[in-house]
């Protein structure tokens, strides 16, 4: 449904073809993180006004047991926030009223094979895992197990990345307090200044909720899964550390992890973009917002094209777009593999490496803008 408006307001027609029924994805009970540039991106769109979101003014780094640590704020990157945190099913009913009030066709509950596509210039695979050509298949013998969690202290919008032997663990401030979206701006370039985001209190409560992505070892899983609150709560006070006194946990749900990529994301009038041309791990919560770079890339290089599925058209894109995501694959499946071992000699590594952060502000700054826009920070 992005992909559709960003094709619209290039004045470029599409069509947008789903196996399930039109409402199934409004429906997702998942939270994402996106980035500060992925929000410039949805206000292009027209999209982020009145999308519940939570701001993301900090973010805290560090390993269990171990020492050093990091933090990345908004204010010393001078943007609002440094992201937002959302329901993805609030985010899907907005593009979906979107696309309707675009007279962008909808064609629901119909599957598309190759063969159905002749009759269109070019098809976009934007939904799915990648299924075909995958030029690196990686199992991370992880599970990440999703839930909410509630805490005795409130969030004040910071956001913890705790890395332990099991796999990273993070929490992102999710609940009460939430960012007024505010009307679109449009520009998408990284702001050199910036405000605080508006901060709008519901019931005049203070924000005490977290999104909490808990990565465990696939042995391991069965018995988290099994664990009561009582016992998940443990768990959970055990892995992340004393900072947060952890009071209640929402209903849990879990996911195998693993890295999936495409070789190539054009073929003959196709291209594969999000989680169909690559399936991340989610630490550091990269996977949709590269996709979001994806679509107004793609978008942007097919404009004014007289016919957008030429074979010189997508080795453009896929140019434009290797850089930025050969480095977001690399630096997530670094980070999920790296940080996720306790090693002597790595720890102490990670240590160095996260005081270094702390104590360099150039190459603080460097990793804080990566995260929020990608290659086009630069």
């Amino acid at each position: 449904m992005a992909l559709a408006l960003a094709l619209h307001q290039q004045g470029i027609a599409s069509e947008i073809f789903d196996a399930r029924a039109r409402g199934a994805v409004t429906q997702d009970k998942r939270i994402l993180a996106l980035s500060h540039g992925s929000r410039q991106i949805l206000e292009r769109l027209g999209v982020w006004h009145g999308i519940p979101a939570t701001a993301i003014d900090a973010i805290h780094i560090s390993q269990r047991g171990r020492l050093g640590r990091t933090k990345l704020t908004a204010r010393d990157e001078g943007v609002p926030a440094l992201g937002h945190v959302l329901n993805a099913g609030d985010l899907a009913a907005t593009l979906d009223a979107a696309v309707a009030k675009a007279g962008i066709a909808f064609h629901e509950q119909q599957k598309v094979g190759t063969g159905d596509t002749a009759q269109y210039a070019l098809t976009a695979w934007a939904e799915g895992a990648v299924v075909d050509d995958p030029a690196t298949v990686r199992d991370y013998d992880q599970l990440a197990v999703l839930c909410t969690a509630t805490t005795h202290e409130p969030h004040h919008h910071t956001a913890w990345e705790r890395f332990t032997p099991d796999g990273p663990l993070a929490l992102l401030p999710y609940g009460k307090d939430h960012v007024s979206a505010g009307p679109p701006q449009g520009d998408m370039r990284p702001p050199c200044g910036g405000q605080r985001a508006e901060i709008a209190s519901v019931g005049g409560q203070k924000g005490n909720q977290y999104a909490v992505v808990f990565t465990c070892g696939s042995a391991d899983a069965t018995q988290l899964a099994a664990e009561d609150d009582a016992g998940f709560l443990a768990r959970l006070q055990n892995q992340f550390g004393t900072r947060l006194t952890f009071t209640a946990a929402g209903p849990r749900v879990s996911y195998a992890l693993g890295l999936r990529y495409r070789a190539q994301v054009v073929a003959e009038r196709q291209v594969w973009i999000g989680n169909a041309a690559q399936t991340l791990h989610p630490v550091a919560g990269q996977g949709f917002n590269l996709a979001l770079r994806d679509i107004m890339e793609l978008a942007d290089t097919l404009t004014d094209a007289a016919d957008p599925g030429t074979t010189a058209l997508l080795a453009r894109y896929a140019a434009r777009r290797r850089l930025d995501r050969q480095a977001t694959i690399r630096f997530t499946d670094g980070l999920a593999r790296l940080f996720s071992n306790d090693f002597p000699p790595f720890a102490h590594a990670r240590g160095a490496t996260l005081l270094g952060l702390d104590l360099l502000p150039p190459l603080r700054h460097f990793v804080a803008r990566r995260m929020m826009f990608g290659a086009r920070a630069w």
